[in-house]
């Protein structure tokens, strides 16, 4: 499987907008799925793949794909292994590579996010150690 990160477009040869029969088609049934209805009427299909080590968040009425949640450590971003970096090293690769506008925050549960708006990336981080990357559309 394909584990390169494509800002703004997906993962792979995941992409977002992608609807879930096609994503299905492509990786296989999900080991999990799970429906959410939203309090504006919005519905959410999640589906995991654990042995991928992703989770894939469809969004509307004919679900496709709007994020992408990632702990796959095999995944690479501008052709770095992304989970081998610490927090400065991933920072320095993304500017390096024009996504320069960033945000920190402490979340309640303790981990630590560091978010590239432009990007739509999030990474999360537990006492130092990347554990999770977040991308979207």
């Amino acid at each position: 499987m394909d584990l390169t990160i494509h800002l703004k477009k997906g993962l792979g040869e995941i992409e977002f907008g992608m609807p879930v029969e096609e994503i299905v088609n492509l990786l296989g049934t999900a080991d999990e799925v799970e429906n959410i209805d939203n309090a504006a009427d919005e519905s959410t299909t999640v589906l995991r793949y654990t042995e991928e080590g992703i989770t894939l968040f469809c969004e509307g009425e004919n679900p496709v794909l709007a994020c992408i949640d990632i702990a796959n450590e095999d995944c690479t971003l501008f052709g770095a292994q992304v989970f081998d970096l610490n927090e400065r090293e991933l920072v320095k690769l993304l500017v390096d590579n024009g996504i320069t506008e960033q945000d920190v925050d402490e979340e309640d549960w303790g981990e630590r996010r560091v978010t590239f708006n432009e990007g739509n990336i999030d990474f999360y981080f537990d006492n130092g150690e990347l554990i999770s990357i977040i991308i979207g559309a």
